[in-house]
């Protein structure tokens, strides 16, 4: 956790990104780290916790990463939180409380809200349209001989 935090204060005072710094851990060996590139890149998906999930599965070969752990140095955000789901990690571990951002300037508490609404009645609504198209593409995977599940 303290390789975590440490990149983390590192990566203030190298004025790349936020306050934020993740490890995929792998038998206790560090597989990929990462640091939040957000306003560095202009890449608002660019947190540390998904920059060091992308980093591990490409170093792994593999899209989950089931045998690893994750060290973040804060509370994931709902976004890393479900990357972290859809990486199937085994387990993730983290310093500060989503609290402690908070106060920081760093809160994400409305997205957590936001996600309990039904997508038109959301701050940036959602309106579903074509539904009578939207089965194809899942039909054609359904046929699909080459597909591989997650």
């Amino acid at each position: 956790m303290k390789k975590a935090i440490d990149l983390a204060a590192e990566n203030v005072r190298g004025g790349r990104g936020g306050p934020f710094g993740a490890l995929v851990v792998r038998d206790e060996e560090v597989v990929a780290s990462g640091v939040n590139l957000v306003t560095g890149s202009n890449d608002p998906t660019a947190h540390a916790e998904i920059i060091a999930i992308r980093a591990a599965c490409q170093k792994l070969g593999s899209f989950q990463l089931t045998d690893c752990e994750l060290y973040t140095s804060c509370e994931p955000c709902p976004m890393c939180l479900g990357a972290i789901y859809w990486a199937r990690l085994k387990r993730f571990y983290y310093a500060s409380s989503r609290d402690v951002a908070a106060a920081a300037g760093f809160d994400d508490a409305f997205i957590y809200n936001e996600l309990s609404l039904l997508p038109d009645r959301r701050t940036i609504p959602g309106y579903r349209l074509a539904p009578e198209l939207a089965r194809k593409p899942f039909d054609e995977w359904a046929k699909s001989e080459g597909k591989r599940q997650y």
